[in-house]
């Protein structure tokens, strides 16, 4: 958990705002970092989480949310983590084997065209059995990372009527959070075609309360600044939407990230 985000976001374990669909982008660069960050935090707010982890593994998660001092392990086994690891799962469609609930909800490697229903279920029962003799707060999707399931053959209307229906259900149903992370490859002025990520960045950018776009600096690469991260609020107020935008520059470490106001850094100082 990053502390400098939380202050940028205003946001804090001890208050979460319920409701709310953050979208993570990233362009010529990595945003897996706050992924790990929303995990973190979730996780120390105490809420249910339900994770799909469609491009690492658990062990890759696990190790990273240790050097941030939380086990994922120890999550799951209280019933706070409900993890899919998308990768281990695919095979037991691919190869086929004895299958279990996990497999079943990657059902759509046989049939893309057939939509991402069993995946919802699988959300759906995550975020609603109990699992467990504790007592959770809200629930929360993460997504890693949503641009997946377009290599997979499923179509961008799919993976966002996926969103839309997992959004009703915990962000307005269990007043719970969703964070999805999606990948753009290329330059933002490149067609990627109807089916493409930018067709899904912008349906769900329509949907969200919150982005953080993540890219290279435009000047080039820097050991000291690994890139720059925009962060857009939206609210609305009656019909109308206001887009409140901010810039940020950040720094990855081994146990978490700095940020600071683009040209503050005492790297280019």
């Amino acid at each position: 958990m990053f502390t400098e985000l939380n202050s940028i976001l205003n946001a804090s374990p001890d208050s979460i705002t319920p409701g709310e669909l953050i979208v993570v982008s990233d362009r010529q660069s990595d945003a897996s970092f706050l992924v790990h960050h929303f995990l973190s935090f979730y996780l120390r707010a105490r809420c249910k989480v339900c994770f799909l982890g469609l491009v690492q593994s658990f062990c890759h998660y696990s190790a990273v949310s240790q050097r941030l001092g939380l086990s994922l392990t120890q999550a799951k086994e209280r019933g706070q983590l409900v993890f899919l690891e998308g990768l281990k799962d695919s095979l037991s469609i691919l190869i086929p084997q004895e299958r279990n609930a996990e497999s079943q909800a990657m059902d759509f490697l046989q049939d893309p065209a057939a939509g991402l229903r069993s995946l919802y279920e699988f959300v759906q029962s995550s975020v609603t059995g109990s699992g467990s003799s504790e007592d959770w707060g809200p629930p929360v999707l993460l997504v890693d990372d949503l641009s997946v399931l377009l290599s997979l053959g499923v179509s961008a209307g799919a993976v966002l009527d996926f969103s839309h229906y997992c959004r009703a259900t915990i962000c307005s149903q269990l007043q719970g959070n969703m964070v999805m992370l999606v990948r753009c490859s290329g330059e933002e002025e490149e067609e990627d075609g109807d089916e493409g990520s930018e067709r899904l960045l912008k349906g769900l950018t329509h949907q969200c309360t919150l982005t953080l776009h993540v890219q290279g600096l435009p000047t080039g690469f820097c050991k000291d600044i690994h890139g720059q991260v925009e962060v857009c609020r939206r609210r609305r107020r009656g019909d109308l939407q206001h887009n409140q935008n901010k810039l940020f520059q950040y720094k990855v470490h081994d146990k978490g990230a700095s940020f600071f106001a683009r040209g503050t850094s005492s790297a280019v100082l």
